[in-house]
């Protein structure tokens, strides 16, 4: 779909969240208050444990905030259930993921074609091995991930996150699983898939150099927004 410029595309509105356990409750974010224009990317850039994960997860809607919420393509995620959440994801939202997340018993172009095929397009084949051969793997559409490298499991990874063209794409550390120099290839490479797609795209990261090549950062430090 294509976004409202006239309104931000994702709005944390005064997310909170806590758990509880055997020493009491523990309050891993306070007051999460930002939004993100159409086409803007943007780093959360924090310490381990400060909450840039959980933080993701709940604008993604895959975890559920103790107070405040989400709009994300003008839809209030917190307002939905579970499954028309998951509907909201599917139509607006990629993912990149640091552990890949590709399944293990479909190749490289099984694995671009699932988002496509579950959302009945029936140019699915011929859209991911476009995708594919955009990332440089045209010669391992029928590639398990077991056999490719870590770079090459990444690349199948952007290919399946943009083939759907999403609207917002999320990804958590992606280079967090590779070595320098491949990280700097997939970065530049979903830079500029971003760039080519006018996508708004909401990274995790605790590498600055990454950050820095964001339209704008969001420091969060203990759970708490503390500039961007």
């Amino acid at each position: 779909m294509t976004p409202d410029t006239a309104s931000p595309i994702i709005a944390v509105e005064h997310v909170s969240k806590q758990v509880r356990d055997s020493t009491g409750t523990l309050t891993i974010l306070h007051d999460i208050d930002f939004t993100v224009p159409a086409r803007e990317s943007a780093a959360i850039v924090g310490a381990s444990g400060s909450g840039k994960s959980t933080l993701l997860s709940i604008i993604a809607g895959l975890d559920v905030p103790t107070s405040g919420t989400v709009h994300l393509a003008g839809t209030d995620l917190f307002a939905l259930d579970e499954d028309a959440r998951a509907a909201v994801r599917a139509r607006n939202v990629g993912f990149v993921f640091q552990s890949f997340q590709l399944l293990a018993n479909l190749t490289a172009l099984e694995n671009v074609m699932l988002p496509l095929e579950l959302m009945g397009r029936r140019d699915a084949r011929a859209q991911a091995t476009e995708m594919l051969g955009r990332v440089g793997l045209s010669q391992r559409l029928g590639h398990y991930p077991r056999v490719l490298s870590g770079g090459e499991q990444q690349r199948v990874a952007l290919a399946r996150a943009f083939v759907v063209r999403p609207a917002v794409l999320l990804a958590d550390e992606p280079t967090g699983s590779l070595d320098f120099a491949t990280g700097a290839t997939v970065m530049q490479l979903m830079f500029d898939l971003n760039r080519e797609a006018g996508t708004t795209l909401l990274l995790v990261t605790h590498d600055r150099e990454i950050a820095t090549r964001c339209d704008r950062q969001l420091h969060i430090e203990a759970g708490r927004l503390v500039a961007g």
